[in-house]
This record gives C-alpha cells, sequence and structure tokens, in this order.
C-alpha cells in the first residue's frame, strides 16, 4: 500500500474488497495504491439548469465543485480522478460552464489522468474536456459504474443515490452525507458512495431502493469519517 499522510480529520481509512480505501471527508473515496481519487455525483451546471425552469439559485455551484476536487488532489497527491456518473446535471451542461469553471474543469484534465464514467443525468456527454468517456470500467477487480446492479456478485463502486444518514446531535436533528457498504460472503464487497457536487440532495440511507440495490447482502451499513475513524451504522443484517 502507498503510504498516506493527511491532515487530521481529513478521511478514515475503509478496507474495501481486499483494498485500503480512504474515505474523505469531502464525500471523496481515495484509493491510495492507485493514487485515484473517486467522485460521485458532482451535477455540475444543476444551478444554471434550475435557473432554465425559473428557479434561481446562486450560479457558482461548478465552481465550488471543481475548487473542492483541486483540493482533494493537492491533500491527496491523486494523480488520477475517475467519477461515478451524473457528472452534469444533463447532457448540456458541458455547454453552460462560464469561462472561469471551464478553465479550472480544463487544467484539472489536463494535469491529471480523468476518467468520466457517465450517469442517467449525462449519458450524451456534448464535451469530454480532453477526458476518457467510459459506461464504466474495471480497477483490480472492483466495477466502477453510476448505478449498482441489483445482484452483483462481483465488487462494486457506485454512485446515483446520494445517500444521507440522519442523525441526533445535541438535541438537533442532521442528516450527513455517507457511503453504503454491502457485505456478504457469497459476493464481493459493494459500495454506493457519498455525492459530491455542491448543488447534491440526498435520501435517507436505509431507503428501500438503497437496499434494493445492494441486495443480496449478510450486511449493509453506512459508513462516515468521524475525527479521522470510520464510524459505521447498521441498516441491515440478515436473518440467517
Amino acid at each position: 500500500m502507498v503510504p498516506v499522510s493527511f491532515p487530521a480529520g481529513f478521511g478514515a481509512p475503509l478496507g474495501f474488497a481486499g483494498e485500503e480505501l480512504v474515505l474523505l471527508k469531502s464525500n471523496a473515496i481515495y484509493w491510495p495504491k492507485e493514487r485515484a481519487l473517486l467522485v460521485a455525483d458532482l451535477h455540475l451546471e444543476k444551478g444554471s439548469w434550475y435557473a432554465q425552469q425559473g428557479q434561481m439559485l446562486p450560479p457558482y455551484d461548478s465552481r465550488e465543485t471543481l475548487e473542492r476536487i483541486a483540493d482533494a488532489v493537492k491533500v491527496t497527491g491523486a494523480r488520477r480522478v475517475i467519477t461515478l456518473g451524473d457528472n452534469f446535471h444533463d447532457d448540456a451542461g458541458t455547454h453552460r460552464l462560464d469561462p472561469y469553471a471551464a478553465g479550472m474543469l480544463e487544467s484539472l484534465t489536463r494535469a491529471l489522468d480523468w476518467v468520466w464514467i457517465t450517469g442517467n443525468h449525462d449519458e450524451q456527454m456534448a464535451r469530454a474536456f480532453g477526458a476518457e468517456v467510459a459506461e464504466e470500467m474495471e480497477l483490480n477487480g472492483i466495477i466502477l459504474r453510476h448505478e449498482a446492479k441489483p445482484g452483483e456478485t462481483r465488487a462494486e463502486l457506485s454512485g446515483h443515490y446520494h445517500p444521507k444518514m440522519r442523525l441526533r446531535v445535541r438535541n438537533r436533528h442532521i442528516a450527513r452525507p455517507c457511503g453504503v457498504i454491502s457485505r456478504s460472503p457469497y459476493t464481493g464487497d459493494r459500495m454506493i458512495a457519498p455525492a459530491f457536487g455542491a448543488y447534491t440532495g440526498g435520501m435517507d440511507a436505509a431507503a428501500p431502493e438503497i437496499m434494493r440495490a445492494l441486495s443480496p447482502a449478510n450486511a449493509i451499513d453506512a459508513v462516515m469519517p468521524a475525527k479521522g475513524k470510520l464510524v459505521s451504522f447498521p441498516l441491515y443484517r440478515s436473518a440467517a
């Protein structure tokens, strides 16, 4: 494993499918051995899409999301970025990037080995900014795709569902992005990554849609980093 040294609280180690990953506080996943940063559901230009529908939101979500990717690359030393789909909120979003955000993205794709895995929002990406585009890919035996495939028996990392864990902290109810991991002795580990984009919403981590997507499994847990450690919340346990 490539040694990893992050600032305190930046992320938490995560064992997955025989690999050592790091679940970052920023909601990215870092794969030290591959020097790869994995990010799901950027939904770039979501703000401008809503503006077209008459709902005005601050138009800076793409800049914020790309700045967060750049920060994560700087801290981790990543040499690759692999997205997990829904990179733009719609296929035409590539044309709505303002010049500043487009320049940021072009700089990132020039400096890094960048792969766009497409999702249901951007199946026909109009522009790749010099990066590779794929429907899915396999890396060291782990399938990287946008949406978890029910019944998948191989190790799998995906996005799509934007899972969030609802917690009670200091007498307040809060929701935090999280990953959701299923484990079974009969299939590979499978994980739905937290959404990374600035304007992404969320689905309850225990929602039936997520449970179905990760079945069959002996155990399903929500996971998130806290003070440099991985915190797990059991969501499902098999009766068998």
